[in-house]
């Protein structure tokens, strides 16, 4: 059961942090000009906003398996199939959130006018990720099913997790009112059950647990101090 470990951890911190983002990029318009402007404005405030979402979808993953292995059973297909489409969307996410860094650094560094003009006449560049605009959207909506029927989720539960849908797809997007219905609902679907799995782990001796929260505490200050160097 320790095994399960991971991704209790990751339902319950992924869904308030991907919630914390939506939250902090209100009231600014959903569009890039207007998140520029933001930036440009409350720089604090955009970077917590984008930096809460990314982790969100970073330590998301491993719920998502944990979610799809729970499905299983004869309805195993939608499980695995939904978390594969649900994981390349956050996977487009991901490289979503390196270009709006990038165009942030544009206003820090160039202006707001001159970054809003980058980015207006590079916005539909190509890139091979587009593929994954499918997945970002319907992913949620197979792996809901599949969680419903197999019972891994209630029917609220279920409806809640499809309602990822509605959370806006592409670079520099803030927030409307679906985008918080969707981070709304994640949080109803996957706190619970990352509680409930929580339970159901098999705790170490406090010794240990201490051992391994001081390596993992460790192991982050070191990697945070290598990033830097990078």
């Amino acid at each position: 059961m320790r095994t399960l470990l991971p991704g209790a951890v990751s339902l319950l911190l992924a869904p308030p942090l991907l919630l914390a983002g939506v939250l902090l990029r209100l009231p600014h318009d959903l569009f890039f000009p207007a998140q520029l402007a933001a930036f440009a404005h409350e720089p604090d405030r955009v970077f917590a906003a984008y930096s809460c979402f990314l982790l969100g979808i970073v330590v998301l993953w491993p719920g998502i398996l944990l979610l799809a292995r729970r499905i299983g059973g004869g309805f195993g297909p939608w499980g695995s199939w939904g978390a594969v489409l649900v994981l390349f969307g956050l996977f487009a996410r991901a490289f979503h959130a390196g270009i709006d860094h990038l165009a942030f650094q544009l206003v820090r560094v160039l202006g707001l006018d001159t970054a809003t003009r980058v980015v207006a006449e590079s916005y539909g560049a190509y890139h091979v990720l587009r593929v994954c605009t499918v997945p970002m959207i319907f992913g949620w909506v197979v792996l809901a099913i599949g969680a419903w029927r197999s019972r891994a989720l209630g029917r609220v539960g279920a409806v809640a997790l499809g309602a990822m849908t509605a959370m806006p797809v592409g670079v520099l997007k803030g927030t409307e009112w679906l985008s918080v219905v969707a981070a709304v609902g994640l949080c109803v679907a996957l706190v619970p059950l990352g509680v409930r799995v929580l339970r159901e782990c098999t705790w170490p001796a406090p010794a240990v647990v201490a051992r391994w929260s001081a390596l993992g505490v460790g192991t982050v200050t070191a990697l945070y101090f290598l990033g830097q160097v990078g």
